[in-house]
């Protein structure tokens, strides 16, 4: 298997009857990181499949927009990021007919997610992750889990990095103020 290459990958992109070998490059490239970015916003396994799928489907319906003036990535993260706060937000109004506290409930569904096999350290760093803003959430989850630099964030989110690196800040201090008041 050839390595990635995303000229050759847009290439194919631009001819119908090579678009289809280039999605699937697409696919298989970036996947991984895509999921794991969705599962640390949503928390279950099968949530972050199905939200995977809805990314993609939306990328394929709309690859003939897709101007490459982005990064492919960019633009992949843009549309996984819309899915997990519209995914997110229909869930949070669900919830708060049901109870109080939506985030609860989203943390009861990960403690009894057979695919989440954290410790007790884990499942803090996600309840103090919980409490965080979506945005503020999805900068701390780019930065600190994928190493994110700051400028493709701007790209991804349309925002400055000097905001983005204020909000990394904030949400590291909220994370710290939270773990510290659970003794």
């Amino acid at each position: 298997m050839n390595p990635y290459n995303e000229r050759e990958v847009l290439l194919l992109l631009q001819d119908e009857s090579t678009q289809r070998k280039g999605f699937e490059m697409i696919v298989s490239q970036y996947s991984e990181q895509l999921y794991w970015q969705i599962r640390r916003m949503v928390l279950s396994h099968d949530d972050a499949n199905d939200l995977l799928q809805n990314t993609f489907v939306k990328a394929w319906m709309n690859i003939d927009y897709f101007r490459a003036e982005a990064k492919l990535s960019t633009w992949l993260y843009r549309i996984a990021l819309n899915e997990c706060i519209t995914f997110l937000n229909k869930q949070r109004a669900m919830n708060t007919v049901a109870i109080d506290d939506p985030e609860a409930a989203v943390v009861q569904r990960l403690e009894s997610d057979p695919y989440f096999s954290g410790d007790q350290a884990q499942l803090m760093l996600q309840k103090a992750l919980l409490s965080l803003p979506e945005k503020q959430r999805m900068v701390f989850n780019l930065k600190y889990y994928q190493e994110m630099k700051y400028e493709e964030m701007s790209d991804i989110f349309g925002t400055s990095v000097g905001a983005l690196k204020a909000s990394y800040h904030h949400a590291v201090k909220k994370i710290e103020k939270f773990l510290e008041g659970i003794d």
